[in-house]
């Protein structure tokens, strides 16, 4: 099979090669300060554990992409959304509570002091139709002024970033224009020479990889190339998975599809809209 010389990040296997390794956390350090205001920006990260379990046995877990903390304590989730999904605001505000829980500190008199958290949604969606593609939001009162500035959230709806690469372009620019392109690069743009970008291409081209990374990316490749596929046959025949009543079976064919290509039981409930109880029920 031909390849791309260059692994897709929208994979699993793609984003946590290049995002989540120890080897490339200097890859994420400027990645984030590029997308995160000037005021927010990070020296060090490390990081943490990516699933994040309920303090109660009957509420649900967090399972995030990448969970990192910064040298002033501060949490950051970062999320790759490949699809639209209902209730997506509101399950990153769910996820964004248990970096503040975890805070809290026992046996001791804590007075309730947070550090911050970001939340960070990479999408391959849209979720509004205005023009503007990167979102910084912070919580505000009636008159705009921020009432508190330790909980962060920050989307970037990919879809809506055409802009070419200019010698103006700026680091934000360069690298959401990575993100979307390299796949279909066949080598480095001549704008794109900075340090990161020549680490960014190096570690993502296929033809360097020890051969476990490359059978686990063609999982992971074969995994999101068929979910694709499921996607754009439901949008064919006027079904969004798992956002209209009535159209459960669609919702647990396309389910099953992703359970026997060896989707997580999480990640399955996440990308068909269907209740854990309700994947758990499928008979393979």
């Amino acid at each position: 099979m031909a390849h791309s010389k260059y692994i897709n990040p929208f994979t699993d296997f793609g984003f946590k090669k290049i995002f989540g390794e120890e080897a490339n956390k200097d890859i994420l350090i400027d990645f984030l300060n590029a997308i995160l205001p000037k005021e927010d920006q990070i020296k060090t990260l490390e990081y943490k554990q990516q699933e994040q379990l309920a303090r109660r046995d009957i509420d649900r877990k967090a399972i995030y992409d990448l969970y990192c903390e910064n040298e002033m304590g501060e949490k950051f989730i970062v999320e790759l959304q490949r699809a639209k999904q209902e209730f997506f605001k509101d399950r990153t505000l769910y996820y964004a509570t248990f970096p503040i829980q975890e805070q809290a500190e026992k046996g001791t008199d804590w007075k309730y002091e947070l550090k911050g958290v970001y939340v960070i949604g990479l999408m391959n969606f849209t979720f509004d139709n205005s023009d503007e593609f990167h979102h910084n939001i912070k919580l505000r009162d009636e008159k705009g002024n921020t009432f508190y500035d330790k909980l962060s959230f920050v989307y970037l709806e990919l879809p809506k970033f055409s802009k070419p690469l200019t010698v103006d372009s700026t680091i934000f620019e360069k690298w959401i224009f990575a993100i979307k392109n390299m796949p279909n690069l066949d080598e480095i743009p001549s704008l794109l020479q900075e340090r990161t970008f020549k680490k960014l291409f190096k570690i993502s081209e296929y033809s360097a990889m020890n051969e476990t990374d490359k059978v686990n990316y063609e999982e992971s490749l074969k995994t999101f190339r068929d979910y694709v596929n499921t996607l754009d046959q439901a949008k064919e025949e006027g079904i969004e998975i798992g956002e209209k009543r009535g159209e459960k079976r669609k919702a647990f064919e396309a389910a099953k599809s992703m359970l026997l290509d060896g989707l997580s039981i999480d990640k399955v409930v996440l990308y068909s809209g269907l209740t854990i109880e309700e994947v758990k029920s499928i008979t393979l």
